[in-house]
């Protein structure tokens, strides 16, 4: 009879140890869920191919992490679509975009730009259509007439500059409609501006299209040899990449982040957006990369 006693007893007690056990694991798992949603995540573009802004990236990293009093994790995206289905499924607090990314996410999800950079002072820049300086082609008029000799290269398909303002041009000088639909020799979409550049330079293809502040910035760091180029065509101009939120983000933490921003002067952090400083930007900015991406279907209004 007492084996038996001893025996309940001993079985009383696995159990309340794997109650134990089994809470203890489960406010494990509530308590890293809650530490995982309390950081702040950021997704970036790749506005130059994946690398180029690790350093700066871990800086900016470390300075909103400071200033917001919480883990901030910033990742850089492969392509531009990545980001923007991530704010979309709520996945990432922030992100920094193409404007015409930004307007894709903005009618999506309600994103909410609040900081753009500003470039020599001025938050604008433009599309070029560049081709190496042995080319015959100098103008605009020059490509269409010869758009049949032409090897053409685009950006990232969701890049405002490198792939929307040109072909919305091209499409307006009669010869190109889509990848598959046009006038040109061929057409590629490299993914990314700094590929372009060095498509144009190594003779790889005959024009293309980039981000004018990007350029401007490959040839400073001397990525590209700026007297391997001409520009042929230049957009009007273009508001600059945004960082938008979540409409859901707090006032306060907006607040923050603005601020933080404009303080920057870290030139680590400002080469890698070819930035001279940040500025607010609101929605209103975007408006005419809104119209241009209705215009062409990516969005409805």
């Amino acid at each position: 009879m007492k084996k038996w006693n001893l025996l309940a007893l001993l079985l009383c007690l696995a159990v309340i140890l794997a109650a134990c056990g089994s809470n203890s694991e489960e406010e494990q798992a509530t308590s890293g869920g809650e530490a995982e949603k309390d950081a702040f995540t950021i997704g970036v573009i790749p506005v130059q191919t994946e690398g180029q802004m690790d350093t700066a990236m871990k800086k900016l990293q470390t300075l909103l992490s400071d200033e917001l009093g919480r883990e901030v994790s910033i990742e850089v995206y492969p392509d531009y679509n990545g980001v923007v289905e991530a704010m979309n499924y709520d996945k990432i607090d922030m992100a920094y975009l193409g404007p015409l990314t930004y307007v894709i996410a903005e009618a999506n999800s309600n994103a909410k730009a609040i900081i753009t950079q500003l470039i020599d002072g001025v938050p604008y820049y433009h599309s070029y259509i560049v081709t190496h300086k042995d080319s015959p082609l100098t103008s605009i008029e020059d490509l269409v007439a010869k758009a049949g000799e032409t090897d053409f290269a685009f950006g990232d398909i969701n890049s405002t500059s490198g792939s929307l303002i040109p072909s919305i041009e091209l499409q307006d000088q009669g010869v190109y409609t889509s990848e598959n639909d046009n006038k040109f020799a061929s057409v590629r979409f490299t993914g990314s501006h700094d590929a372009t550049a060095l498509a144009v330079q190594n003779k790889q293809v005959d024009a293309g299209a980039i981000d004018s502040a990007i350029y401007d910035q490959l040839v400073e760091s001397g990525k590209i040899d700026g007297d391997q180029f001409k520009t042929i065509w230049k957009s009007e101009e273009l508001f600059q990449y945004p960082w938008a939120v979540l409409e859901s983000t707090d006032e306060e933490t907006i607040k923050t982040l603005q601020e933080t921003f404009l303080a920057i002067e870290d030139p680590e952090i400002l080469d890698a957006f070819g930035a001279s400083g940040f500025t607010e930007a609101t929605n209103a900015d975007y408006e005419s990369i809104k119209q241009a991406a209705i215009k062409q279907g990516i969005i409805k209004e």
